[in-house]
């Protein structure tokens, strides 16, 4: 039954990378976007409210995990679409393992982002972003800004099915910007009103962000908040809880339609 289910799922992942190969324009625009920011950011707004030591090494990391949270729209309009054509109607009457057309769909969403995270990391080196850690915490991070992406898309997966049209998709993905820009990205907490900070401090975006800067060599965790002292605990603990709240909450809903 694994080696069925694994096999679906690496069909429906081809099928996704095959859209790459028709439709690179997309591809395109979602690995530039964030290299904008990072320049506007970096270059044109600047800011770095409560930074310790060059704002660079501090924007780069928290820029890297706000990426996690772009380009979720293109995978939920992906299975909108496919809901509205009838496609994945086809797929449920083949004797094919639950899950398998969301599961390539996230499989080739990860393949992107990991591609998205290498363009990023140079842009940073090319800006005069530099990590000052092992290679060993470098990997640690790389995984622990995956593991937000894994968990953002399956949140963004069942979101689209429960949406279900494409229209009401950008609608939805507005509510992700609050939450990616509501984080220690940009500036500390400390620098914030005390209410705001706290908030922040508790984004799962802000406890990845701080993580990846310790593991980056770019700065220690900064505040005597528990959140702020165990960002590396919060970095793995928070994807995890996403992951087992909606990861089943979308293979549910996918084996609901049509019913």
């Amino acid at each position: 039954m694994t080696v069925w289910a694994l096999s679906d799922s690496w069909t429906m992942t081809r099928r996704e990378l095959a859209h790459w190969a028709r439709q690179p324009g997309q591809l395109a625009v979602n690995l530039v976007f964030p290299v904008m920011l990072l320049l506007m950011f970096g270059h044109l707004i600047g800011g770095g409210r409560g930074v310790e030591g060059t704002y660079v090494d501090f924007l780069v990391p928290g820029m890297l995990a706000l990426t996690m949270a772009f380009g979720l729209e293109a995978t939920m309009l992906s299975i909108t679409q496919d809901l509205g054509k009838g496609v994945i109607d086809r797929f449920r009457s083949m004797p094919m393992a639950d899950g398998a057309v969301l599961v390539g769909r996230a499989a080739a969403d990860m393949l992107q982002s990991a591609v998205s995270l290498v363009v990023m990391i140079l842009a940073g080196l090319a800006i005069g972003w530099r990590w000052e850690g092992s290679a060993a915490g470098a990997l640690g991070a790389f995984g622990l800004l995956l593991l937000l992406r894994f968990a953002m898309l399956w949140i963004g997966i069942h979101l689209a099915l429960v949406a279900g049209r494409p229209e009401m998709v950008q609608a939805v993905q507005i509510l992700v910007w609050p939450v990616g820009f509501l984080s220690n990205a940009f500036a500390t907490p400390e620098a914030m009103p005390g209410w705001l900070g706290a908030a922040v401090e508790w984004n799962p975006m802000s406890a990845t962000a701080t993580a990846v800067r310790e593991l980056f060599g770019n700065q220690s965790a900064t505040g005597t908040s528990w959140a702020a002292q165990h960002a590396e605990l919060l970095a793995v603990a928070w994807p995890l809880v996403l992951v087992a709240v909606f990861f089943p909450l979308a293979v549910r809903k996918f084996a609901a339609l049509g019913r």
